[in-house]
């Protein structure tokens, strides 16, 4: 392509989409390669994994559609409550089969989250664990159960799923299911506050990890870590259909535990591992990696959240991988932007990469929504097949975030360089307006970053009744070494404009954070309101 003038990236048509269903998929793959190895369960005890052909998953997926239909109409919803298991995917490819609706659901979820996911989203049904990592998640349900009309059927995993893929029956033919039909409600990672229900279509869902993998150079037959959870659409999405289309085999984690997945990795030969930032921390920082031989893998993904660049750098020096950065968002099934492997470090580390295949990207000055000149920040807005249906029940949501041309917008501030390569500056909502004067927080943050001392660092905007908004500084310090607020006032105030320097500065150890790592500040601007020991605006 030619050098952009203004920051609009046109839709470009190859690869091409292919009109596949979630459950043609599977199909593909099964009958090009019944007898490879599809799926393994990676619990700790090796003598305890279970292992699938894609013929025996095929195979499996088939019975619970059938099963399925003794239980459900098509179109109707579904949800699953349980971490990373086999009958998970199986329930994901068998509702796709029966043209069922997945609603995916936290393991984590209490009392509260769980009733408002089930209500909002009409569930019929229910697929649960018993309980996962100290959440009593039976006697959870049990609680909400009563004030749930729509729900006729709670079908526990642990105890009833083999009863339930036998009372299907192959009389009832399988329904003819549609690319464009809705394959998965997929609730927004609540950064902001109160979860919405992302509809996504087969199609997004299927050729969006199709594109990933090509961008991020997975090759066929590859061995895949599914370790991020599937209830969110890179877990069930990019995770699983991408190691499906390209007749891979996943190595399910169930739990995240660092010392078992690099057994994992060393065992099965991992090539691709897709994860977010923190538990690539984990594994490379705070787990024994020098126990481990990970000289298997070859491509690690990993977005959802800021990828520190000594991150990247730490995954390409300890291993023969290639890093790719993603970047998207529940609505756009998920991933709108990635890096190449091929890129250099300065791309992988300072933008999130081009746009995907056929995927249009434009950045438009939230005001007047006109297109930005290059290098010039503005709102981010996606067009193209992967853009969710819209929000369930919530119409005046949806209008909110898809306009009249089909539009998404995203909400998220971001440039674009004349090679259409993008770097994510922060949120429209984070942006703190302090007399009239704009203020990036993450232009602040990268500052407060830089500084050896500092191991995270969280802006966000504090209402001020006369300046209008004042920015508030959450940090967390290393303890061996001592700031004040007066070092971290200079800091800022070295690098950047006087009235970027935050108001408040709070010392904290722990962020709230969504399952994929995301700071959710509205959790902070909470936090802050209801300390006493802050000083008066």
């Amino acid at each position: 392509m030619e050098l952009l003038t203004q920051s609009y990236w046109p839709m470009l048509t190859s690869p091409s989409i292919v009109p596949w269903t979630v459950g043609d998929a599977l199909r593909e793959a099964s009958q090009a390669v019944p007898h490879h190895t599809a799926l393994i369960e990676g619990v700790k005890d090796p003598s305890a994994r279970r292992t699938w052909t894609y013929s025996a998953l095929w195979d499996d997926a088939i019975r619970c559609a059938h099963a399925l239909l003794q239980h459900f109409e098509p179109n109707e919803r579904i949800a699953v409550w349980a971490n990373n298991i086999p009958e998970w995917v199986i329930l994901e490819f068998g509702a796709a089969l029966a043209n069922i609706t997945l609603v995916t659901v936290n393991p984590a979820y209490q009392a509260a989250e769980l009733q408002y996911v089930l209500q909002q989203s009409g569930a019929a049904g229910l697929f649960m664990v018993e309980e996962f990592h100290g959440n009593p998640m039976a006697k959870v349900m049990a609680a909400v159960r009563p004030a749930l009309s729509n729900l006729r059927t709670v079908i526990s995993i642990d105890s009833d799923w083999p009863g339930f893929l036998q009372s299907g029956t192959s009389a009832r033919p399988l329904p003819v299911v549609g690319a464009q039909d809705i394959a998965q409600i997929q609730y927004t990672s609540g950064t902001t506050g109160i979860p919405k229900g992302a509809m996504l279509r087969h199609e997004g869902l299927v050729n969006n990890a199709r594109f990933v993998a090509w961008r991020g150079g997975a090759e066929l037959h590859q061995t895949w870590l599914s370790v991020i959870p599937l209830f969110h659409s890179s877990g069930s999405g990019l995770g699983v259909l991408g190691a499906v289309q390209t007749q891979g085999t996943q190595v399910l984690v169930p739990q995240f535990i660092p010392d078992t997945i690099m057994e994992l990795i060393e065992a099965y030969h991992v090539d691709v591992a897709p994860m977010v930032p923190t538990m690539i921390q984990a594994l490379f920082i705070h787990s024994n990696v020098v126990r481990y031989d990970l000289g298997s893998l070859r491509k690690v993904w990993s977005g959802g959240t800021n990828v520190p660049p000594d991150l990247v750098q730490l995954v390409e020096t300890q291993t023969p991988a290639c890093f790719s950065t993603v970047f998207g968002q529940t609505e756009a099934s998920p991933i709108i932007a990635q890096t190449s492997p091929a890129d250099s470090m300065a791309d992988k580390t300072l933008t999130v990469g081009q746009p995907l295949p056929q995927t249009a990207v434009k950045i438009i000055d939230p005001g007047t929504g006109l297109v930005r000149p290059i290098g010039i920040s503005g709102e981010l807005c996606v067009q193209g097949y992967g853009v969710m249906a819209g929000y369930f029940d919530a119409p005046v949501a949806t209008a909110a975030a898809i306009d009249l041309d089909g539009w998404l917008h995203t909400g998220d501030l971001c440039s674009m360089d004349p090679r259409g390569y993008i770097t994510v500056e922060g949120r429209i909502k984070d942006m703190i307006i302090r007399g009239g004067e704009n203020i990036y927080p993450k232009e602040i943050e990268d500052v407060l970053l830089s500084h050896p001392a500092i191991i995270e660092a969280v802006l966000v905007g504090i209402s001020d009744p006369y300046w209008g908004e004042q920015a508030a500084a959450f940090v967390q310090i290393d303890p061996t070494m001592a700031l004040t607020d007066e070092d971290l006032d200079a800091l800022v105030r070295e690098r950047l404009a006087a009235y970027k320097v935050p108001r408040y500065w709070i010392r904290t150890d722990h962020f709230p954070r969504t399952p994929l790592g995301k700071i959710q500040k509205f959790r902070l601007r909470e936090q802050f309101a209801s300390t006493p020991t802050q000083d008066a605006p």
